[in-house]
């Protein structure tokens, strides 16, 4: 069996109950080599035409690679290594003198930054403050960081430990709402057997750590399913990307990123042709 179709079935699934529109991220860095993984659960409604869209590189912008639905970016990566991704919070009051988000905000960020840093003043200087999600970005240095908007003003929690963990609750203040968190705690469980134990630490292992938290499909009272839409795993180190498509190991996506942003034109993949 291929490694990249290994990836469900080494993993441990918990049954959460069905959160529409939650999501579980973790940027990891393997203490001994070094290298930078990502993964990440989207849950979210089983009927939205979820796609991969790939840019090249263009005058001023840099390629990049994002996923998400309705031309909006949920997560992605750029040819300088700068992840990001998001997800829902208690709804917060909107801080005085911010914007809201208009047009591709991870597109439009990726296309500019190449560090955290970078991502941060770019939302600053657009005035950026969101009410009801938080933001995670990490970069190919080892950096990475969660943006929250709370009590009317930014808060920022760094990466500790070498990993950084995100799901729906505020990091700055779990008492807000969604704490304690199963999910976050599932990963968190998995990171420290995963670094107790005496292998050595892969790409495969640390995407498993997310199994625990996927949400398995369920149908709401009006019949609409939600669940795990898609898990993603990117080595920033190696660049490499790999997509599994509503828990299923036989839709998977898996590219080489070097070799997508070196190409002149870009594509965009449907997930549901997977």
């Amino acid at each position: 069996m291929p490694k990249q179709q290994q990836l469900l079935f080494f993993l441990v699934i918990l049954l959460f109950s069905v959160v529409s529109h939650a999501c579980s991220v973790v940027y990891y860095i393997d203490s001994i080599t070094g290298k930078i993984y990502v993964a990440n659960n989207e849950d979210y409604w089983y009927d939205v035409d979820a796609y991969i869209q790939i840019v090249p590189k263009s005058k001023g912008e840099l390629a990049r690679l994002w996923y998400g639905w309705d031309d909006f970016a949920q997560g992605g990566i750029n040819e300088a290594g700068l992840f990001f991704d998001g997800a829902v919070t208690p709804e917060q009051p909107r801080i005085k003198g911010s914007k809201k988000i208009k047009g591709n905000l991870g597109d439009d960020v990726l296309a500019s930054c190449k560090t955290i840093q970078d991502a941060i003043a770019f939302i600053e200087k657009r005035k950026i403050a969101l009410s009801d999600a938080h933001i995670m970005f990490g970069d190919a240095t080892g950096n990475a960081v969660v943006i929250e908007w709370l009590d009317g003003e930014r808060k920022i929690i760094p990466i500790t430990n070498h990993k950084l963990i995100m799901t729906n609750f505020l990091l700055a203040d779990p008492a807000k709402g969604n704490h304690p968190c199963p999910r976050y705690n599932a990963i968190q469980k998995n990171l420290e057997a995963l670094e107790k134990s005496k292998d050595s630490i892969s790409f495969l292992k640390v995407a498993n750590t997310v199994g625990s938290a996927v949400q398995t499909p369920a149908v709401d009272k009006k019949g609409r399913t939600g669940g795990t839409l898609y898990s993603t795993f990117i080595n920033i180190s190696d660049m490499e990307f790999i997509l599994v498509y509503k828990l299923d190991n036989k839709k998977i996506a898996k590219l080489d990123l070097r070799l997508e942003f070196e190409r002149p034109e870009g594509r965009k993949i449907e997930l549901n042709s997977l």
